[in-house]
């Protein structure tokens, strides 16, 4: 596996591939980084803080997410705001801390799940993230909607179940999207009942 050095963003969230992040920038390290990734077109990598502060000592999740800025706006109150989306899941390898205070991260990237048609039994879940993101309005707007696969399917229910950051995080590190979809579907009983399913 290529190893490779990427800027990253430590959050009290977990980022899956596909999925949209809408952050509020103001501090000078990640100003400079998100304007570096706009003139260079690359990425960064979200990986989810386990404790401390990304203004001190941080410990951070082994598995992350790469990040490419989808939109960015000023602000009224001149905060600079964008909107990331995920790309691929990486492995942490390193992390340390520059002198600027912005973390990089040694990392290589991991296989991209395969292409699966979601299976009958999973129907009713689709249907019912269908409606939730019909309700969500303008975050997934621009967002290609695939609810015949069962990776798209799981990673968007993840990411919009209000559930544990520790229980996502498990979630974007398992490798099989059946089996992603069946450790969600418990979670979505009391939204079944709630919607009349």
């Amino acid at each position: 596996m290529t190893r490779m050095t990427i800027p990253l963003f430590p959050l009290n969230a977990v980022l899956f591939p596909d999925g949209p992040l809408p952050l509020r920038i103001f501090e000078a390290r990640y100003l400079d980084m998100i304007s570096r990734c706009l003139r260079e077109e690359s990425e960064f990598g979200v990986v989810q803080i386990c404790s401390g502060t990304d203004v001190s000592e941080v410990e951070t999740a082994g598995v992350g997410t790469l990040a490419r800025i989808a939109d960015w706006y000023q602000g009224s109150d001149g905060i600079l705001g964008i909107t990331a989306r995920g790309t691929k899941k990486f492995q942490l390898y390193n992390i340390s801390r520059q002198r600027d205070g912005l973390y990089v991260g040694e990392v290589g990237m991991l296989a991209g799940e395969p292409r699966l048609t979601l299976p009958e039994e999973f129907r009713p879940m689709a249907a019912l993230l269908e409606t939730v993101i019909d309700d969500l309005g303008r975050l997934y707007d621009s967002i290609d909607k695939h609810y015949d696969d069962a990776a798209w399917v799981g990673y968007r229910l993840a990411e919009i179940l209000p559930m544990p950051s520790a229980e996502k995080q498990s979630c974007l590190e398992l490798a099989d999207p059946v089996e992603r979809l069946r450790a969600l579907r418990p979670m979505l009983r009391p939204f079944r009942h709630e919607r009349g399913q």
